[in-house]
C-alpha cells in the first residue's frame, strides 16, 4: 500500500515539478515537504489540502488509496473514515482516507475503523491529526473514551460519564464545558455511542 506521502511524490513526479517548486507553491518549507515524500511526518488535512490545489488534482487522490492486501503478518487493515471533531461536534465524513494496520488478536475482538482528530477539546493527549482505533459497539462504561454520534450524525470524542438522569461527554481541555444530555435527550436528538476508542495513535 502506498503512503500519502508517496502519493504526493508520485503526482509530483507525473507534473514535472522539483519539491522546492512545489513546497513554495503549497506554502510549505521544503523540509517540511521532504519530510512528508519519505514518510517521516503525516500532513493533516489543511497541509493537504494546500499540496493537492498546488498540484492541481483533487484531494481525494492523495487521501483515498486502494484497500491495502491482506498480508500474511497476522495483520488487518481498517478504513479511516473522514474526520471527527473533538471540539464542537462535526458532521461525520463516511469517506476513506486512509487505511491503518491492526493486530490479529485486537481484530479477533470485534469490528473497528479509525477516525481522524481535529480540534482541540482532548488535548492534551488528542491532538490535530491524530488518528483513533476505534471498536464499533453501541454502549460503553462510564469513564470510557467513546466516539458518539450527536443529532443523529454528528459525531465527536469525550470521555462518557454516565448518570441516571442522562449522561455527560466531557472534554479533556479544561476550556471546554462537559456537553450534558437528559435521558429524554438522548432518545429525542439522539444521542448515541457508536464506539469505544481503544487506541491513540499520534501523528506528528
Amino acid at each position: 500500500m502506498s503512503t500519502v506521502g508517496e502519493r504526493i511524490k508520485a503526482a509530483r513526479l507525473a507534473a514535472g515539478i522539483s519539491q522546492n517548486q512545489l513546497a513554495k507553491r503549497a506554502g510549505v518549507s521544503q523540509a517540511g515537504l521532504s519530510a512528508i515524500e519519505s514518510t517521516t511526518k503525516s500532513p493533516n488535512v489543511d497541509t493537504l489540502e494546500r499540496i493537492a490545489n498546488a498540484l492541481r488534482i483533487p484531494l481525494q487522490e492523495l487521501l483515498a488509496p486502494a484497500p491495502p492486501e491482506q498480508g500474511e503478518t497476522g495483520h488487518c487493515w481498517i478504513p479511516v473514515l473522514g474526520t471527527v471533531q473533538a471540539g464542537l461536534p462535526s458532521t461525520a465524513a463516511e469517506n476513506i482516507i486512509d487505511y491503518e494496520e491492526i493486530d490479529e488478536a485486537l481484530a479477533s475482538t470485534g469490528e473497528f475503523f479509525a477516525l481522524q482528530v481535529r480540534g482541540d477539546s482532548m488535548e492534551p493527549k488528542f491532538s490535530q491529526g491524530d488518528v483513533v482505533i476505534v471498536r464499533k459497539q453501541d454502549d460503553a462504561d462510564s469513564g470510557d473514551i467513546v466516539v458518539a454520534l450527536v443529532n443523529g450524525d454528528e459525531a465527536t470524542i469525550k470521555r462518557l460519564k454516565k448518570r441516571p438522569e442522562g449522561i455527560l461527554l466531557i472534554a479533556n481541555n479544561p476550556t471546554y464545558e462537559p456537553m450534558f444530555f437528559s435521558n429524554r435527550e438522548i432518545r429525542e436528538l439522539p444521542v448515541r455511542v457508536i464506539g469505544k476508542v481503544v487506541e491513540l495513535r499520534a501523528k506528528f
